[in-house]
């Protein structure tokens, strides 16, 4: 009968090493069933599961291993694996995956304590860890720093209600953002990204610097804030806010435009997305006048939001055409990735507030950024400790692959 092996081999990383070891396994005929390799701080970790042919000596192998490990001052350790250990693993493979991603500013061993211990409780067991951001020095900036770790996961979970509400709690008490998706063929294949404009592309409401500038700033932003909670619907909000704008002068428009506050990590992310042939549009229930400025600054594909009523030179307070609200970003959306030709499942959706919720639903990947408490709630996923490049790393990306 044949035997089966892991082969484990441990220490300092050394180029060759792999090459090595495959060359006197190779020349014993050694059939590769499995394999995996990771270096933590120049420390190698390769494990190779291998079937012997029935007619091989595998004494020789195996002394030839030992030796050649001995050379280059490496540890190497034989486990035998019988075959109903190895149909049970095989057996396996028909089980669901899924991809956890954590971020925050650092990572500590409370965040992948926590977080692992959840994912234990639903019975589900961790395949492989990652890094996807690069190697930090000691005397960095905390507030500028990025850390994200990948974690692959297999396994049937108990409830996904309860799995989604214990990772919302770490979130919000340990100050880190855990997504949880199923690994399928469209999480790396997302074509279509639409983002809310306020509070998401900028940090800034227009309509409140508006008011500002109007001398009703207060009032407009106490409206605001209720709409963004959801506690007053959306168009009934806008058209109060919009009323207390009457007679404002047009050139503020442009004064505005020019002094927008960029989101962090919006040009790092929207740079990266087009890179990679990503359409992006803006789904905003602010003004086509700042999405469009927006548009020509970061490169945004589509914009979609409401027109401002001018007359001889001074905002009406009134809109044209439909007020874009939380049911018409959702129907945008739909009609962006038909356009395109893509499915929903390719579709990310990116806001913070009430009336994103319906475009976050129907988007593939929805994602709350810098969310008010009752929008992370109701979303799938949710960014809060990075900033809007923190989306690249739910795709997948690494820090290697993207550009500065």
């Amino acid at each position: 009968m044949s035997t089966i092996l892991m082969l484990k081999v441990s220490g300092q990383d050394q180029i060759g090493l792999t090459a090595a070891m495959s060359q006197i396994l190779a020349e014993s005929s050694v059939t590769i069933l499995d394999i995996g390799q990771s270096v933590i701080h120049d420390q190698v970790s390769l494990g190779m599961l291998v079937q012997l042919p029935e007619s091989e000596d595998s004494a020789h192998m195996l002394k030839e291993l030992l030796f050649q490990a001995h050379e280059r001052d490496l540890q190497v350790k034989f486990t035998p694996v019988s075959d109903q250990a190895y149909q049970e693993w095989v057996n396996q493979q028909g089980k669901d995956r899924f991809v956890l991603t954590i971020l925050a500013r650092r990572i500590n061993a409370v965040h992948l304590n926590h977080v692992s211990q959840a994912v234990s409780e639903q019975n589900l067991n961790i395949q492989n860890i990652s890094r996807l951001t690069g190697r930090v020095a000691l005397d960095n900036d905390v507030d500028s720093d990025k850390a994200c770790i990948e974690l692959t996961l297999q396994g049937h979970p108990k409830s996904l209600e309860q799995l989604r509400a214990r990772f919302l709690q770490i979130s919000s008490e340990l100050d880190v953002d855990v997504a949880f998706q199923v690994d399928s063929v469209y999480r790396r294949n997302r074509r279509l990204v639409c983002f809310d404009m306020d509070s998401t592309l900028i940090e800034a409401e227009v309509i409140d610097l508006l008011a500002e500038a109007a001398g009703v700033g207060d009032e407009v932003s106490r409206i605001t804030e209720e709409a963004m909670q959801g506690k007053l619907d959306f168009q009934q909000s806008f058209r109060r806010r919009m009323a207390l704008l009457k007679g404002l002068d047009e050139s503020v428009l442009s004064e505005i435009a020019e002094q927008l506050p960029i989101t962090e990590g919006a040009e790092r992310l929207i740079r990266n997305l087009k890179a990679y042939g990503y359409k992006t549009a803006i789904l905003s229930g602010g003004f086509t006048y700042f999405g469009r400025y927006l548009q020509k600054k970061l490169g945004i594909d589509f914009v979609y939001a409401n027109e401002l009523d001018i007359v001889d030179g001074k905002v009406t307070g009134e809109v044209t055409g439909d007020i874009v609200d939380g049911a018409m970003k959702a129907r945008l959306l739909k009609r962006l990735a038909e356009q395109e030709g893509i499915q929903l499942e390719q579709t990310i959706a990116v806001g913070d507030g009430a009336n994103d919720l319906p475009m976050l639903s129907e988007a593939g990947l929805g994602i709350a950024f810098r969310a008010k408490p009752i929008v992370k709630e109701s979303a799938r996923h949710s960014i809060s400790t990075l900033g809007l490049d923190g989306v690249l790393y739910f795709l997948g990306f690494r820090d290697q692959e993207m550009h500065a």
